[in-house]
């Protein structure tokens, strides 16, 4: 988390690119987790400033979390049995350091290390199969994560 503005209505705020590296649309409902506190929390996403790394708990949530807290942002699906195999959930993993000078530089650590996809099958028995496996292509770069090739709408879990 790199901020929190207790004076606006609600929501959080977050980094149009990290967004759409894991299918993440504005005013989408996400679960916001805290991994320090265990505070958990229902909001709607709202996108910030590209490129800035922003993720700024709004209102009443904002005193759920400090500046630096490890959240997991949780956008979620119902889906059916049938199109588990088709469903890829993306998965960002946060830590990286900023590049120098750039937008994300001046907010607390955020950046994208890691992009991963969930990705059920069946096995030879024909019993689900479970797998999670790197994004190709999607390592950041100064801050920014390479675009890569989606299909389907995605969900994400970010820590």
């Amino acid at each position: 988390m790199t901020d929190a503005d207790l004076d606006y209505q609600g929501s959080i705020t977050l980094d149009p690119e990290h967004c759409e590296a894991v299918g993440i649309l504005p005013l989408e409902f996400v679960e916001v987790w805290n991994k320090h506190s265990g505070a958990r929390l229902s909001t709607y996403v709202i996108y910030g400033e590209r490129g800035s790394g922003c993720c700024v708990l709004n209102g009443a949530a904002a005193r759920t979390c400090q500046r630096g807290d490890p959240l997991i942002i949780v956008a979620r699906a119902r889906i059916e049995a049938a199109a588990l195999v088709r469903h890829r959930p993306r998965i960002a993993l946060f830590g990286g350091a900023p590049a120098a000078g750039s937008r994300a530089a001046r907010f607390a650590v955020n950046v994208i290390d890691q992009l991963l996809e969930y990705r059920v099958g069946e096995d030879a028995a024909g019993r689900p199969d479970f797998r999670i496996v790197p994004v190709r292509g999607a390592a950041s770069t100064h801050g920014r994560p390479r675009r890569s090739a989606r299909s389907g709408r995605k969900r994400s879990t970010r820590t």
